[in-house]
């Protein structure tokens, strides 16, 4: 008896992950807003970690910026995670503007 439990306790939690995992795959990282945001979020951290080596910014405003882009990332992925993968051009829009304002921060 215990033993049938058992099987079907994981038949049951192995079709869920292997749902999960199926959903995530359709996700397409590569579509061209979601890159475009991405490799934003990328350049933007490079040009932090380039001012915190220069001594242009102090470890501390680094931290509090990339702890904003994890914000925009999450949000990014949020955002996707409601289409299928994809960002409309107004999400792209609204993400944009917030990486501007983190970029507006970055070499003051």
């Amino acid at each position: 008896m215990k033993t049938k439990i058992f099987l079907i306790a994981m038949i049951a939690f192995f079709g869920f992950s292997n749902g999960t995992f199926a959903q995530e795959g359709k996700w397409d990282r590569k579509h061209p807003r979601r890159d475009q945001v991405n490799d934003r979020l990328a350049n933007q951290n490079k040009r932090i970690k380039d001012e915190v080596k220069e001594g242009d910014m102090s470890k501390a405003q680094a931290v509090r910026l990339h702890k904003k882009d994890h914000q925009i990332r999450m949000e990014e992925r949020r955002m996707a995670r409601r289409n299928d993968g994809h960002l409309t051009k107004e999400e792209q829009e609204k993400i944009n503007k917030q990486e501007n304002n983190v970029s507006k921060k970055i070499g003051k």
